[in-house]
């Protein structure tokens, strides 16, 4: 909780960097679904974002959550027979924020400070935080498309779900972020993350297609694949989620 407490308070303050002038936008993300009878579950997923950008400074801010709970069936050994035991359990758990800092050079070039953090029970790791420093590059920007790059090193501590031990890394973090809007109201964005250290290297990719259905509302359909390179015996090492989320703009 402490550890959650230090990251949220820097999260927090790094979008205070361009308050002053205000020109922030934000977005929230809801998905719910829910069924009962011969299977009982419940998933909720969602997602605050907020951004700014103006001519010296490109803000980011999100926080994302995920839970998941369902019927899940073990064998276990009663009075010494096999027998398969059916539990209302958490089948995902996961809680995430992060934020970056952007100071333009000029309309392409900028220096990025980023920080990420995420609890998540169903990983290889209780949680990890990465703090990094780098370069972004806006390749491309006008009224219908954005394509822009960040790469730099970063700080990495993490604790593996084998250990229970606090452990740091170096790592090189890298960011891709596409968006194309098609017309008004149809747009598709994908964002491609990349965290290498020399024990483990996260991989995040998110794509989403964005239907308006007025100025303030939209319908998101989304797909997001998780892939760490080391993990824990027992445990995949690629997550995938797919999502239908109601989006309110503001």
């Amino acid at each position: 909780m402490k550890k959650l407490l230090i990251a949220a308070a820097v999260l927090a303050a790094l979008p205070l960097v361009a308050a002053a002038d205000g020109g922030w936008a934000g977005s929230g993300e809801l998905g719910f679904a829910a069924s009962r009878g011969n299977a009982k579950s419940e998933n909720l997923n969602a997602k605050l974002n907020f951004s700014m950008e103006d001519d010296v400074w490109k803000d980011n801010f999100y926080l994302s959550a995920l839970r998941s709970k369902g019927n899940t069936t073990s064998i276990e050994t009663i009075g010494g027979v096999p027998t398969a035991v059916t539990r209302y359990d958490y089948t995902a758990n996961r809680y995430e924020a992060g934020a970056s800092a952007g100071y333009k050079f000029d309309e392409r070039s900028y220096l990025v400070g980023a920080l990420r953090y995420e609890n998540d029970d169903f990983s290889p790791f209780n949680y990890q935080a990465v703090l990094s420093l780098g370069y972004g590059y806006t390749a491309i920007k006008n009224e219908r498309t954005e394509l822009f790059f960040e790469i730099g090193p970063g700080y990495k501590r993490f604790e593996p779900i084998l250990t229970g031990k606090t452990e740091s890394d170096v790592v090189g973090r890298g960011l891709i972020g596409y968006r194309h809007r098609f017309n008004e109201n149809t747009a598709f964005e994908n964002t491609f993350l990349v965290e290498a250290g020399s024990d483990n290297t996260f991989y995040q990719n998110d794509a989403g297609l964005v239907v308006n259905m007025n100025k303030t509302l939209a319908l998101k359909l989304g797909y997001q694949v998780r892939h760490n390179t080391d993990v824990a015996p027992g445990i995949k090492k690629t997550d995938q989620l797919m999502t239908t989320n109601l989006v309110y703009n503001f």
